[in-house]
């Protein structure tokens, strides 16, 4: 087994499998470094299995992937719409070489663009929220929600990660709360660490209105469900479609990303509060939304229960979304997880399953 990584050297998340991969007794992975890709490297050659990792925060990468002469400020929130068109692109020159990619650039072209994968798992009946039609600016966005009767909307960008750029918008009658990582200064948005209330109306709508010619993708704010003093969703791995490793994340506002300080859960709790029926309702939803993705070796799926544990959605799926450390599952870890699934032949027997599923969920799922 020929394994090539596209990915950014150092990377965590390149590191953890490349150790995986040797654990399981098979030969280092060679790495082609996304700077590589985008400078017109040779793609990996047919018989090889390529898994294409996040571009990341890699200042070089970044100002390849947006094609511009100057490169972004650390943390800066711009040209979100040409990093997308740049990954896209590198995705078709690492397959053009016919190899096969654990992650396909049709899968990874809908993963990250929030409209589309939306849309997808909608259509797929997967349980989402509702979402508001494409709005361009501040005043469209207030516009919409009054229409639709919402009162509290998640903003975000159409082809941004890890929460960078989300906006949790609640309106009232005399005043509006806006509730995010970005910092907003008169120059420029840029991604932060801390999460910060804007009660200002005309600065939420500046942020709005500079956040909106890359894309936004707005949905209705559902009220997730509780432990103790924190609102909770969870990270589900599914692998080869079956959901393998899963994360409590809880925070004590809308934003529940672990990176933001938020603090890890307690599955055992969270699974006795959903009960064993909502929890295997749950599971299999995870389960339908990696089938929309058959490609796939993996997708990170955001799965929050709203409020009375009755019922559950998908609030987001990530291609690159398996840095789960410290998680076992059957004694092994995300990465470990997906070699034991290339190596046991899973991986092809579920793609084989997928395949031969019915016409109506495989045309659902294609469109």
């Amino acid at each position: 087994m020929r394994l090539t990584v596209v990915g950014n050297p150092g990377n965590r998340r390149v590191e953890m499998f490349t150790e995986a991969v040797l654990a399981a007794g098979l030969p280092r992975p060679r790495l082609l470094p996304w700077a590589e890709v985008l400078a017109g490297a040779t793609p990996p050659p047919p018989g090889t299995l390529v898994r294409v990792d996040s571009p990341g925060d890699d200042c070089q990468v970044d100002q390849l992937l947006r094609r511009s002469a100057t490169a972004a400020r650390h943390g800066e929130l711009v040209g979100l719409a040409d990093a997308y068109a740049g990954l896209v692109d590198g995705m078709a020159r690492v397959a053009a070489g016919g190899a096969t990619l654990l992650n396909p650039p049709a899968d990874v072209a809908v993963l990250c663009d929030k409209r589309r994968c939306h849309a997808l798992l909608s259509a797929a009946g997967v349980p989402v929220p509702a979402a508001l039609p494409e709005v361009g600016g501040y005043a469209q966005l207030r516009a919409a929600m009054a229409e639709a009767g919402w009162s509290r909307v998640f903003v975000k960008p159409a082809h941004g990660s890890s929460a960078a750029g989300v906006i949790a918008l609640a309106v009232g009658p005399r005043r509006v709360q806006a509730v995010t990582t970005i910092e907003h200064t008169p120059a420029a948005l840029f991604n932060s660490l801390r999460v910060r209330s804007y009660t200002d109306e005309a600065a939420v709508a500046a942020i709005v209105d500079r956040l909106a010619p890359d894309g936004l993708h707005v949905e209705r704010w559902l009220p997730k469900a509780g432990l103790g003093d924190r609102v909770v969703d969870v990270r589900v791995l599914v692998v080869a479609g079956r959901p393998t490793h899963a994360v409590v994340r809880a925070a004590r506002g809308p934003l529940t990303n672990l990176h933001l300080g938020n603090a890890r859960g307690d599955l055992a709790e969270l699974r006795a509060a959903a009960g064993p029926r909502g929890w295997s309702a749950a599971m299999d939803t995870c389960e339908r939304v990696a089938a929309c993705f058959p490609g796939s070796l993996h997708v990170g799926v955001d799965l929050m229960f709203l409020v009375g544990w009755r019922r559950h959605a998908v609030a987001e799926v990530n291609a690159f979304g398996d840095l789960l450390p410290g998680v076992l599952a059957e004694g092994r870890d995300s990465y470990a997880e997906q070699v034991h699934a290339l190596t046991s032949g899973r991986w092809d027997r579920w793609r084989d399953s997928v395949g031969a599923g019915s016409a109506r969920e495989v045309a659902t799922c294609a469109a």
